[in-house]
């Protein structure tokens, strides 16, 4: 930053003009992109999608949403997706904002987020639903290649080609184009020859048109000649969706809660049905949910889906829940190290460059102080993390206007009907009809015929209630490593949790409370010692839900037999591409598996099962949308030869 002026010395620019940055975006780009005519003749329910390149300080955002808010009609939805190599930090976003009073409340909405941003995609949801923001840290020529969205107008931003010459090539022209919708506008600042003519050989129509200021000329453009498609495993591709924007959600707890808000938010009629008497009454109901956010400096699929479900929690909690009061406290998370292997899988992320204010290294001396009780090892300090109570924050995701909560509702069938979907009880009793089903029901997701060939695994879970008093109050910090504990709440700290595979029960055992408590002594020995002669106040028991890989299932579910009829050719020869439409059940989908990182996963999992059925840019790489997808099991058992195992639950793997 100069002063308050934006420069970056990478390379050696400014990021817009001081005295006409904001006349100038909304020149170059809301103007010759069309966007006041064409958002003013949306219809409801109608969705908008830009595409940019190179966030910076956020301004063309700001301005393209302070234009939509100003003549969009109410009921529609704008996505903004932006690459950047390079974020800035909060601290100078703010700077750099603050030149622009006039977008001070866009702006304000934007820094209560935005957080140093890491590596991966970052998801953000503003103006209650109605606008989002999906920015892809990394460079451009590996995450637009992972961008699935249909792009209605683009922002050709970036410091300019002489400046940034790498970016300013024919392989992003050409993405660009295979991103678009028919007719897709772009515009941009620069007039330079190989731009446009690049443009030109993507399938742009483009012309020279008034730049802005001393700046004679610019480009604007339209998509004139879609490419030839890329070949998409169908499987993995987007099922067609109703125009009915209403829908059942099966199980309240917290990917239930969270797939309902992200839908309600984007103005559908949502009913959720929960068997048990409470929401958030099965593994939901503890008293505390840490944010746990434990990554592997190798960033294999669950690493990188961990990250981004964890900043995007952070984010939800920051706009939805009011701290405090015993319902979340950012009081920051100590990840210690419990083995060699774990000290240097830990040493690994902290040589990883991550912001500061997202996780480093401490040695045992500097845990200590942060923890305000004496801890004998080193580890990763987060200083974002914390601790949650998932019943309330299950609550505050379902007030919402658009929600409907029903209880004591137990659904035995699911019987589809022309266009619809038939919820029955035990009895063959018609409890509800959509043509929308989303089924968030941890391990019992695979009770209905339908769902039945998913890999889930139960696992039970018991956490240890121990009451706090003086000395153990001076907790102040989650302390992680083979177990858990938390800092007090309502006069008690938790305690957990074991993990069992061969007892599904839910009555609680002293045995598992002494296998908490050998827990905390790999914690602090302090605090071991502290309730080592404390009876425990009590004890609760749910059961996780989990896949072999340990990754959720998010999205559309397939019909297995007629998938492994349909697709038998991949069982002699994987490299085949068949065309042919994946064999869908309609209007059904799953969210479920997310094992004891729910806290964390499951509001990005809502975001993502939103998108699916709106037909939005997923806010996630399209290789972690496969990853996560409910097909991928039968497609591994298809290429492994493995169909007659197909209705069987697949092996649960051990605790990460």
């Amino acid at each position: 930053m100069d002063g308050d002026q934006p420069f970056s010395s990478r390379f050696d620019d400014v990021y817009f003009s001081r005295e006409s940055g904001l006349d100038e975006t909304r020149h170059v780009f809301l103007t010759h992109n069309r966007l006041e005519q064409r958002w003013t003749a949306l219809s409801a329910g109608e969705h908008f999608c830009i595409a940019e390149t190179g966030f910076g300080t956020g301004l063309n955002f700001l301005a393209a949403w302070q234009l939509w808010q100003a003549c969009a009609p109410v009921d529609t939805f704008l996505h903004f997706v932006s690459t950047e190599k390079y974020p800035l930090s909060r601290t100078d976003l703010q700077r750099a904002l603050a030149i622009w009073p006039e977008l001070g409340p866009f702006s304000a909405e934007l820094l209560s987020q935005y957080q140093d941003l890491t590596p991966g995609w970052q998801h953000f949801s503003f103006a209650g639903g109605r606008v989002t923001l999906t920015l892809l840290i990394g460079d451009l020529f590996d995450t637009l290649p992972q961008l699935d969205a249909a792009v209605d107008a683009w922002f050709l931003d970036g410091f300019a080609p002489a400046r940034n010459p790498d970016m300013w090539q024919p392989a992003l022209y050409q993405r660009m184009a295979e991103l678009s919708r028919p007719g897709a506008t772009v515009a941009t600042f620069t007039s330079v020859g190989d731009v446009r003519r690049g443009l030109i050989a993507a399938g742009f129509a483009m012309q020279k048109v008034k730049g802005f200021g001393r700046k004679r000329e610019m480009l604007c453009g339209q998509l004139e000649q879609a490419p030839a498609s890329r070949w998409q495993a169908p499987w993995y591709a987007r099922p067609n969706t109703t125009t009915e924007r209403s829908a059942i959600v099966v199980g309240a707890g917290l990917a239930g809660c969270s797939t309902a808000h992200s839908l309600a938010r984007r103005g559908w009629q949502v009913t959720v049905l929960e068997r048990l008497p409470e929401i958030a009454g099965a593994a939901s109901g503890n008293p505390q949910g840490i944010l746990y956010c434990k990554l592997s400096p190798h960033h294999p699929p669950l690493s990188r889906f961990i990250q981004s479900s964890y900043q995007y929690s952070l984010r939800l909690l920051q706009r939805e829940l009011e701290p405090g009061e015993g319902r979340w406290q950012a009081c920051g998370v100590l990840q210690l190290g419990s083995d060699e292997k774990e000290l240097r899988r830990q040493q690994g992320l902290a040589d990883q460059g991550y912001p500061h204010s997202f996780l480093y290294a401490v040695n045992a001396a500097e845990a200590s102080a942060l923890a305000g009780v004496k801890v004998e090892r080193s580890g990763l300090f987060f200083p974002g993390g914390g601790w949650v109570s998932p019943p309330a924050l299950c609550r505050r995701l379902l007030e919402h206007p658009n929600i409907q909560v029903r209880t004591t509702t137990t659904i035995a069938e699911l019987r589809r009907d022309d266009d619809q979907w038939q919820l029955l009880d035990e009895n063959g009793n018609q409890l509800a009809t959509s043509g929308t089903v989303i089924i968030c029901g941890a391990h019992e997701t695979a009770r209905f015929a339908q769902t039945r060939h998913l890999a889930l695994k139960p696992i039970r879970g018991q956490i240890t209630h121990l009451p706090a008093d003086n000395d153990s109050s001076r907790l102040k910090t989650v302390l992680c490593a083979d177990g858990y504990v938390s800092p007090a709440r309502q006069g008690q700290h938790h305690l957990g949790a074991s993990f069992r595979f061969d007892r599904l029960d839910l009555v609680p055992s002293d045995e598992e409370n002494q296998h908490n408590l050998e827990l905390l002594l790999g914690l602090s020995p302090e605090l071991h010692q502290h309730f080592s002669s404390t009876p425990p106040l009590g004890a609760r028991v749910g059961l996780r839900c989990t896949a072999p890989d340990y990754l959720p299932l998010l999205g559309p579910v397939l019909k297995p037999d007629s998938f492994l009829q349909q697709y038998a050719v991949l069982g002699k020869d994987a490299s085949q591409q068949p065309d042919e439409q994946a064999p869908w059940q309609p209007g059904l989908y799953v969210n479920t598996a997310h094992g004891s990182r729910g806290m964390i996963s499951a509001p990005l999992s809502g975001e993502l099962l939103a998108a699916w059925l709106n037909n939005e840019p997923l806010p996630l790489p399209r290789d972690l949308s496969e990853a996560v997808h409910p097909s991928r099991f039968l497609l591994r058992q298809l290429v492994r030869g493995k169909q007659t195992s197909r209705h069987k639950p697949g092996p649960a793997g051990q605790r990460q």
